[in-house]
């Protein structure tokens, strides 16, 4: 079993900037594609970005692009660069997990291609 820890959320003003940080607990953290998704109130959790198994392709939704980075390091660590933050990317953040071999961008947008989930980090974003 995997465990997942968000952390890095926070209460900040339009045009901040926010790194979020996910902390994976297993040593095989380095075969998993990595997710971020969102989820605001009353809205339904929606996809963010998504980095493959070794860093080598990143996927990320039009509303972010250009403006989100997703990155990881080769231990157990995932992390999303969040700059020109807007109000309406307020929402609990969420790191995932997809221990599929298969990572395209087709499958790594989809909620039900991970297997694992963090508990979520609030963001915040005034205007």
């Amino acid at each position: 079993q995997v465990k997942l820890v968000e952390s890095g959320g926070g209460l900040v003003e339009a045009g901040d900037s926010l790194r979020l940080s996910c902390a994976a607990s297993e040593r095989t953290f380095g075969s998993y594609a990595m997710g971020w998704f969102r989820q605001a109130p009353g809205k339904e959790r929606e996809f963010v970005a998504t980095i493959t198994y070794n860093g080598g392709s990143a996927y990320y939704a039009d509303s972010v692009k250009g403006r989100f980075i997703i990155s990881r390091d080769n231990r157990n660590m995932v992390y999303l660069q969040m700059n020109s933050l807007k109000p309406e990317d307020t929402a609990v953040y969420y790191c995932a997990a997809d221990r599929s071999p298969l990572q395209i961008a087709q499958t790594l947008s989809m909620m039900a291609s991970y297997d694992y989930w963090g508990q979520g980090t609030q963001v915040t974003v005034s205007s």
